[in-house]
């Protein structure tokens, strides 16, 4: 059950908003729509059209259990398929499973020519592949790009990297106007790609010096005039570009140091959450620009600042590697940059309404946002009416989307746990699923009561997937299908 808190009110900018139109509500029909990337259709998680289950059983309603290699990459749905990724050893795995058994149909393995640093919770299976109806495109940390035909052949491979990304990739590539599009934050030359998605040839690729590792995967919004636009949230900055082109259009300052969501969208707003340690707003530190600190603390004037010439004051109690970006020991111009802005952004929630502007958005542009209860990994999910997010600890809240009012906020007492799965919605229900595989079923009314919140396994980082009724879970050890009524 939800143990409910007074509703707050969100800072907002005073102006009258028209209806807020969910977009993923277009999915609502009595076709079933195919999963065909990290969380379905541009990254909504929702799915409508067919009734899905009530509670989540593994000995009641389980369809069929399949065991899986290690990762955590998400399925993607299409037809008859099931594709995923997963590693063993120092094979990189791609594989297909039959939708209505479960039953492995091929899988095929690229040799990894390197392994990447990545965190504990990280590992090299973590980005969800798409798929264009047929074919499936893959992207692995340690190695690149590869694309399988329906059958398993391999159609083309395209290597990328090394990345210097301490805690490793986890972006997920997605289709879109005829392009494959992968986001490469890391610490020294991020940037995003569209390559052709018949040989893997770069179509368009736009550096992005702005940002350092971060692990977000695009969304595309289209707005009512003008291009249409992928959206790229990435540490200290959330931005947009013309995706036919790669061109930077429009972003907004002051974003958190590190970025795990993806964005949702309506018709005329893009959403985000982002969080990182340390970030919250009571936190927030000045720092002078690196030329002052270096005046009086580069004792041998080399130009650069070593651990020991940082004013105490200034240094950081973490970890050197994530500040020193080229690893080289020292801190320059760059790194101390990146450093005195990482205190200056903070953990938020935040709604953008850009309409057809460019530029610099951040003074003029944010709607409303909110810092508290800001979710560590999971994205936000856009559902009959409401933004919620979930936070560790099993903290709901549900935000009206059009000021950023509190709806609701509550914590699942049965279900106080890590959250690294991204909330979905289907069916009048959104499923919460835990890093201990707490599954939590609400209504997506107010006041989002629990209808039944279950166990099904021992590990869960993967987001669910749901198509033709059916919700696909990957476990730590499996993948379960469960069946609505």
């Amino acid at each position: 059950m939800l143990q409910s808190r007074r509703p707050i009110t969100a800072m907002s900018v005073p102006f009258r908003l028209g209806i807020v139109l969910v977009a993923t509500a277009l999915a609502a029909s009595s076709e079933p729509v195919d999963w065909s990337g990290f969380r379905g259709p541009n990254a909504a998680g929702v799915a409508e059209g067919r009734p899905l289950p009530d509670k989540l059983d593994p000995q009641a309603n389980a369809l069929w259990r399949t065991p899986l290699p290690p990762g955590s990459s998400s399925p993607a749905l299409t037809g008859d398929r099931i594709y995923m990724t997963a590693y063993e050893g120092e094979q990189l795995l791609t594989f297909a499973l039959d939708r209505e058994t479960g039953r492995a149909l091929w899988k095929r393995a690229i040799e990894r020519p390197r392994q990447e640093q990545t965190h504990a919770l990280n590992n090299p299976a973590s980005a969800t592949p798409t798929t264009d109806g047929e074919n499936v495109f893959a992207f692995f940390g340690d190695f690149g790009l590869v694309s399988y035909g329906p059958d398993g052949e391999e159609r083309w491979r395209r290597p990328l990297g090394p990345f210097h990304n301490l805690h490793g990739m986890a972006s997920s590539p997605i289709l879109a106007d005829g392009k494959l599009i992968v986001v490469c934050d890391q610490d020294l030359d991020s940037f995003v790609m569209a390559v052709d998605p018949d040989n893997g040839e770069t179509v368009w690729k736009t550096e992005r010096p702005e940002v350092v590792h971060g692990f977000a995967t695009p969304t595309l919004f289209e707005p009512r005039e003008g291009p249409v636009q992928l959206i790229v949230p990435g540490s200290y900055q959330l931005t947009s570009y013309e995706l036919s082109s790669g061109k930077k259009l429009w972003w907004v300052r002051g974003i958190t140091w590190q970025i795990k969501t993806a964005a949702v969208v309506d018709a005329d707003t893009v959403y985000m959450t982002g969080w990182a340690p340390g970030a919250d707003a009571a936190t927030r530190k000045y720092f002078p620009p690196f030329e002052e600190v270096a005046k009086i603390a580069d004792a041998n004037h080399d130009g650069k600042l070593s651990p020991e010439e940082i004013p105490v004051e200034m240094r950081h109690t973490g970890s050197w590697r994530a500040i020193d970006l080229d690893q080289d020991g020292f801190m320059n111009n760059r790194d101390w940059s990146f450093y005195r802005a990482r205190w200056s952004s903070v953990n938020r929630t935040l709604a953008v309404k850009p309409g057809s502007a460019r530029g610099d958005l951040t003074e003029t542009h944010v709607l409303w946002d909110y810092d508290r209860s800001v979710p560590v990994v999971s994205s936000p999910l856009l559902y009959h009416g409401a933004l919620h997010t979930i936070k560790d600890g099993g903290i709901l809240t549900s935000f009206e989307p059009a000021t950023g009012k509190v709806l609701f906020q509550g914590r699942l007492r049965d279900a106080i746990d890590k959250y690294y799965a991204s909330p979905v919605g289907g069916d009048g229900k959104v499923y919460l699923v835990s890093e201990t595989c707490k599954v939590s079923v609400l209504r997506a009314e107010a006041p989002f009561e629990p209808m039944a919140t279950t166990t099904i396994g021992e590990a869960c980082y993967a987001t669910p997937a749901i198509a033709d009724g059916v919700m696909y879970v990957r476990t730590g050890k499996e993948l379960m299908a469960f069946r609505g009524e």
